[in-house]
């Protein structure tokens, strides 16, 4: 399943993110890459020990704990502390998968990383190029999304970022390791659980949406690892 959340940030939310990484000192964004990946990854990034990294990441992991919207759709275990990119100047991000296994710097904690997501701060008009290209079931999905708006995936998913060749394209990017492992079952629960909010608010007093909120959570009792 591939998913745009709408206004993770507001306007204002990104726009503050944004000017504050603007002043920030940039690294080789190899530096989190796996071997292959790291043959075909030409970026900057924010060092993840940095303070502003630790500022940001804590901030978008709040905002995301409180959007329905992605909790119903990652159903997160883990969230990866979210990490910042940023291209210009023709850099792009070839076609890769992500490592299976991550580990959070510093620790020893590791997810498994079951989606990943991109959330933007700038908006489409102010760079050239950037594409994040997905290949999913249906084909090549391009996503180029306003500020503050986000996109969920399977990390099994082929993908890359086509070149900037005009302005700086700066976004966060990290994984989630979900309670529930596959994404067809992930999609299904997410499917049900959007169905059961329709039902529920255009009847709500209706028995139907209480035995379907029954299948849900006993689907999840099938399926959940935690």
């Amino acid at each position: 399943m591939l998913l745009h959340i709408d206004s993770v940030l507001t306007a204002e939310e990104a726009a503050a993110c944004r000017a504050a990484l603007e002043r920030a000192e940039w690294v080789d964004g190899r530096v989190t890459a796996g071997y292959q990946s790291a043959r075909a990854k030409h970026n900057l990034q924010l060092a993840e020990d940095h303070p502003l990294a630790r500022d940001l990441s804590g901030r978008i992991v709040s905002v995301l704990e409180r959007n329905p919207l992605f909790m119903s759709a990652a159903l997160p275990l883990h969230v990866f502390p979210p990490l910042f990119n940023r291209y210009e100047g023709g850099q792009s991000f070839g076609v890769h998968v992500d490592n299976a296994i991550r580990q959070v710097a510093g620790t020893g904690h590791r997810i498994r990383t079951d989606l990943s997501a991109t959330l933007f701060f700038t908006n489409p008009e102010d760079y050239d190029g950037g594409e994040l290209l997905i290949e999913d079931t249906y084909g090549t999905q391009s996503v180029k999304l306003p500020a503050g708006h986000m996109v969920l995936y399977p990390s099994t998913s082929l993908h890359q970022v086509k070149p900037v060749t005009r302005g700086a394209r700066l976004s966060s990017f990290f994984w989630i390791q979900s309670m529930v492992r596959g994404d067809a079952q992930r999609t299904l629960l997410f499917d049900l659980d959007m169905a059961i909010q329709r039902l529920s608010a255009e009847m709500p007093d209706h028995p139907t949406a209480v035995q379907l909120t029954g299948v849900y959570h006993n689907l999840i009792r099938m399926w959940a690892e935690i």
